[in-house]
Order: structure tokens, then sequence, then C-alpha cells
């Protein structure tokens, strides 16, 4: 492995200059600097992030946190964190994807610790998260994907729900229908104060009203099995429910499953939508679900510059909220006849 000196000896320069050329420390004449980096190309030289960090107190590591799901680190949560490294890398950064243990504060407190990081994007971010109140006390700066009841001056980057939500229902209202249901995250999640739990059960209610037509809720199925439950009593219990919103992939498709057990088709008897799912995710489904896509890649990479810009200097807190985006696929229709 090429090391400084060689890259030295090639650009005909002393190890200091480049140093200063490689790691910014000093003003370096243009084009010597050039030279430098052309020779370090040339010999594949990769710097010592942990020997930089040691003289400039700064690794350009960041650290991005996240509770492993149960089923799995999917294609929407891969976009979070590839569109946060992307922006990451663009800057000059490195990003370190560190799945939570059960105690989020010790591994929090670890990774902090070692001092390789200089600092940390959360997600999964629950309403009143300890996470935050731990970063903040310790002086570790930190965004988030994300955000908590009260964030404060606290950088967030988020989906806005009202905005989605409106979008969704005056999806179903044009179609005609006038009556909607909404299965939510697990009951686990809801419990845990997980922010888009909370946050889309109480903006759907709010834009059903708004709109005028019929709501129902209450429901949160954490699989297929469940799902397939919930539909039956949400059925039994309003059997004037003609559309239904749903946010957990799998619990999706035990509904699927309970329509064609009852011998229905989608969408002539029930116009069916994902929420919060990528228009690749809908795409899986028979037939190809509308879904209310969110903007994941940017919210990564939004979350990802607001850490660096606050690396850089303070400055007022950086807070956006950005809508997903209605992807109609092959489940939404006019509502069934219900005489």
């Amino acid at each position: 492995m090429a090391s400084l000196r060689d890259v030295a000896e090639r650009a005909q320069v002393a190890v200091s200059t480049v140093s200063a050329a490689l790691n910014g420390t000093r003003p370096v004449a243009v084009a010597t600097k050039r030279r430098i980096e052309q020779a370090a190309a040339e010999l594949g030289y990769r710097p010592n992030l942990l020997a930089r960090g040691l003289q400039s107190k700064r690794t350009r590591i960041l650290a991005l946190l996240f509770p492993a799901p149960r089923s799995g680190f999917g294609l929407t949560e891969m976009q979070f964190a590839t569109g946060a490294a992307e922006a990451a890398s663009e800057l000059g950064y490195h990003l370190l994807l560190s799945p939570e243990s059960a105690d989020p504060i010790d591994e929090v407190r670890h990774l902090t610790g070692l001092g390789l990081v200089d600092g940390v994007l959360l997600m999964e971010v629950r309403l009143d998260d300890e996470r935050t109140e731990f970063l903040s006390a310790s002086g570790v700066p930190f965004s988030m994907i994300g955000r908590t009841r009260e964030p404060g001056s606290i950088d967030y980057a988020d989906i806005d729900f009202a905005a989605t939500a409106r979008d969704a229902v005056a999806h179903v209202a044009g179609l005609g229908h006038r009556k909607l249901a909404f299965f939510n995250l697990s009951t686990d999640l809801y419990a845990d104060g997980y922010g888009p739990a909370i946050r889309a059960g109480e903006e759907f209610a709010a834009a059903a009203r708004a709109a005028g037509i019929g709501y129902v809720d209450g429901f949160r199925p954490g699989s297929a099995k469940e799902g397939r439950a919930a539909f039956e009593r949400l059925l039994d219990a309003h059997p004037d429910v003609t559309a239904l919103a749903v946010m957990d992939d799998h619990a999706a498709v035990g509904v699927i499953a309970a329509v064609a057990a009852r011998g229905w088709h989608i969408p002539e008897d029930l116009t069916l939508l994902l929420v919060l799912s990528s228009a690749a995710v809908a795409e899986m489904f028979h037939p190809r679900l509308t879904t209310l896509e969110p903007p994941s890649t940017e919210l990564g990479r939004l979350g990802a510059r607001m850490l660096i810009e606050r690396l850089r200097g303070d400055g007022p807190p950086r807070q956006r909220l950005v809508p997903c985006n209605l992807v109609v696929g092959d489940s939404s229709a006019a509502p069934r006849s219900l005489s």
C-alpha cells in the first residue's frame, strides 16, 4: 500500500507538503496540489483517517444509527441510508451504518466514546427519544431523519405527514369513495411512540374529517396473518368501507389474501393503498398497488447535509418536511356498489 512518502517522491515535494495538500491543513499552490493529487491517484494512495483525526481532531466519519427492523433492513430503509452515504461522500465524509442493540443508549455511548465519529445521524426516531437527550447532553453533533415531539433547535428532515395524508384522502375521495379505513404500523411500534406511526394516524384522521368522508382506524397489524385478520374484523364491523390505506407491507399481503378469500377483486371491490412504501415495493404486488412513496433518498441526503453543515458551524436549525409522492398503480378505482 502506498504511503505519504511514496506520494511525496512521485510528486517531487516534501512529505509535509503532501500532507497539507491532501488534508487541507495549510494552503498549497494549485499546480503543486494537482501534481500531488495525480501522484496519489496513480499510486492508489488512501489517507489514514484515524491518523488524520488525531492531528485535526476530526475523523470525517459520521454514524447512522438505526434500530434494526424486525422484518430486516428492506429496500425503503436502504434508500434512506444510501442517500445519506452519497451526500456524505460528496462533502468528503464517510458514513458508518450502525444497527442498535437492545439498549440504544449503550450503543450511542459506546460509539461516541470511541472518538471515531464526528457526528451522529439518527433514524427511526420516536416522539420521546432518549438518544436525542443523551447526545444533546454530551455535546455530540447530530441530526435526525424524522423528528421528536418537540424538536426545538435540533436539525431534522422528515416526511410531511399532513400533506401526505391530504393527498391520499383526496385521491380516494376523488374516485368517489365515501369511507376510508387505515391500518397503522404494528401495535408495538405505535405503543413505543414511533414518530411515523403516531403522526400518520393523526394526520389521516384529520384529512378525512376535513374532506367530509367516513373514516375507520384503530387497526395495527404487523404481519400478513394479522393483516388478514384485521381486514376480516374491519369488514364485519364496517361493510361499507370501500378504500383502505395500509402502512405495513406484510399486512398488505394479508389484506390481499383476505380479499381473494371473499371472492373479491382489487380494485373492483376494494381500493388499496400502501403508505410509506417505495414504488419498487408496490410493483411487487399483484395488482401493482398505489403507494404514497416516501422521499427516502432525499431525506437521507438532507439529514447528512444538515449534520455536516452543523459540524462546519452553528447557525439556525435546519428543519425540512417533504411530502410523499402519490404513485397511482392498478389498485385504485371507483367504489363498488353497496346496494
